[in-house]
């Protein structure tokens, strides 16, 4: 048994951590050194220690400002995404006609590029505005919003469907023996349905919140940080740090490791408190 074992080891398990090490974690550790190093190639570095960390702070607040922005973004994005998607799934799944195609219609924003959608409304609206003389300008309340319904748009679909087929797993038998002994419609949803279904909200809420904070294309394409990069993200933040300024490649390598770190302990967090409260079924 033992030499099956290590001959399946040897064809098998063997080359995916090999691959595994050499896709991801040779590039994180050398990530991680070129952060605390001066650099314009990997091949001429310069070991500089903290300067690169102390530099993302200190040279301006544009970092900060991003992540102040992002948060933001994150928490309205991670509330009303899921909201929706849970309010829209309680409804589809009630047994009314025409269910099939109305997640097919909610589900059909997935399909369709977010980025292209926002520039052809954009210039309908702009359509309709020239003809009062005026048109859509930049501000950083419209790119905030802006980012929110793109950003519910894309994902609310997805979530819908991961919480369709929770709640209908949820015991029918369980929902009648609540409504016998007197709960109403709130209490079966709180004390039931909710922590039925919690192992859903767990991935949904995961997927929101990492989504939100690593969100790039769409910030560079609909608002590029404007105006002033007061909707600049942290992802384009970074971006813009490592190829926008010579010689700040190595803060732009900071920058992107205190995300992974921000990102990972946000995560992990959240999954915890959420895996937290879920209950056996």
């Amino acid at each position: 048994m033992q030499k099956v074992l290590k001959k399946y080891f040897l064809v098998f398990t063997l080359p995916t951590l090999i691959a595994f090490a050499i896709a991801f974690v040779l590039p994180f550790v050398f990530g991680v050194y070129l952060s605390f190093c001066s650099f314009r190639t990997v091949s001429d570095t310069k070991w500089v220690g903290l300067d690169n960390y102390i530099k993302a702070f200190t040279v301006n607040k544009e970092f900060f400002n991003a992540l102040i922005f992002t948060v933001k973004f994150a928490i309205v994005s991670l509330l009303s995404i899921n909201v929706f998607a849970f309010l829209l799934s309680m409804v589809l799944t009630r047994g009314l006609k025409g269910t099939n195609l109305f997640r097919t219609v909610f589900f059909m924003p997935n399909l369709v590029g977010g980025i292209v959608l926002g520039y052809i409304w954009q210039c309908i609206i702009n359509g309709v505005l020239s003809k009062f003389g005026t048109t859509l300008s930049y501000s950083s309340s419209y790119g905030y919003w802006g980012l929110i319904i793109l950003m519910n748009w894309q994902m609310i679909g997805y979530m819908m469907v991961i919480y369709v087929a929770a709640l209908q797993n949820v015991s029918p038998d369980l929902i009648d023996a609540s409504k016998v002994d007197g709960a109403n419609a709130f209490q079966r949803l709180r004390y039931i349905t909710i922590p039925m279904v919690m192992p859903s909200i767990t991935i949904c809420t995961f997927l929101t919140l990492s989504n939100s904070f690593k969100l790039f294309d769409q910030n560079l394409a609909l608002t590029a940080g404007m105006p002033a990069k007061q909707t600049e993200m942290l992802a384009l933040n970074i971006y813009n740090t490592f190829y926008g300024r010579i010689g700040f490649e190595g803060v732009g390598q900071a920058k992107a490791v205190m995300f992974l770190i921000l990102v990972a302990a946000i995560a992990l967090i959240q999954l915890r408190f959420t895996r937290s409260k879920e209950v056996e079924a």
